[in-house]
């Protein structure tokens, strides 16, 4: 569970810091396109880094929640783990009630089920990391590339002068 506050929280990190990256860019630096355009290249490939950044920041934190019930045969056939809060949000508390005790007076039934809650929470975090991952990729690089080719459009001339030179 510490391991997926850690990837939420470094997520909403990356998504806030992207976000204000993007404010500033529209904010202050949108209108220099009209004196600059070589800026174009460089302010819309920034712009694409925080909004793919931003997108696997959300994919990382985005909660995929199943339907919430269970009937009693779900219970009967150990086919439903209510150790997982998706598996029963939606239930009522007399079926939960039911179900857990079923569950509790059954060893086989709850090692099973901690089992899978532990292999299924595996499997989330290692979802999030993945898009965290990827997301930190697509940020680190991108921002690398961004830096790049500003240096660059501060190298080119600008268009206004070559148009009134020629």
């Amino acid at each position: 569970m510490a391991l997926s506050q850690m990837a939420d929280s470094k997520a909403n990190i990356l998504i806030s810091v992207n976000a204000i990256i993007l404010s500033i860019l529209i904010g202050n630096l949108i209108d220099k396109l009209h004196t600059d355009p070589n800026l174009q290249i460089p302010l819309a490939l920034i712009a694409v880094v925080c909004v793919a950044s931003i997108v696997f920041g959300i994919l990382a934190t985005r909660p995929n929640v199943s339907s919430g019930k269970f009937s009693h045969e779900d219970i009967a056939s150990k086919r439903t783990n209510l150790l997982f809060f998706g598996n029963f949000h939606n239930a009522s508390l007399e079926d939960y009630s039911w179900g857990m005790t079923e569950m509790l007076g059954d060893k086989n039934y709850m090692n099973s089920s901690m089992i899978k809650d532990n292999y299924f929470l595996g499997v989330v975090l290692a979802k999030k990391y993945k898009y965290l991952r990827i997301a930190y990729n697509i940020f680190m690089y991108g921002l690398i590339l961004s830096i790049l080719a500003f240096v660059v459009a501060s190298m080119l001339p600008e268009a206004t002068e070559v148009y009134t030179a020629g």
